[in-house]
């Protein structure tokens, strides 16, 4: 059975840390890229960054650049998300996807609410 279960979300303040993290299972882990995503309050679900199968390479969305930091442990099947300078923009559901590297499957996980409010 597939999983994805993210974790680390909750309430903190404008400029505070939050380290989001998603454990996998189910699934060649390493065969994955793997993203982070988020859906605020009536928008759409948007990419926040990504990295490929090693971590090698990453993307992020330029609103984020210089604040979060996407990384992964093929070791314990594992994605990160460090954010740091959080702003009450960021307020949003996160998700994490594995998208297979040489085909179109893709995973989500069910989301963790992420708040930045003082």
């Amino acid at each position: 059975q597939v999983r994805l279960v993210e974790s680390g979300g909750g309430l903190v303040q404008p400029g505070g840390s939050l380290r989001l993290s998603c454990a996998t299972s189910g699934f060649t882990f390493s065969n994955y890229a793997m993203s982070w995503y988020r859906q605020a309050p009536g928008k759409e679900r948007s990419l926040v960054a990504s990295t490929t199968t090693t971590g090698s390479i990453t993307h992020y969305v330029d609103s984020v650049k210089g604040r979060f930091t996407i990384s992964r442990d093929n070791t314990k099947n594992t994605v990160y998300l460090q954010m740091t300078s959080l702003k009450p923009e960021d307020t949003a559901v996160y998700y994490c996807k594995g998208r297979y590297q040489w085909g179109t499957n893709e995973y989500w996980g069910q989301g963790t609410q992420v708040t930045v409010s003082s």
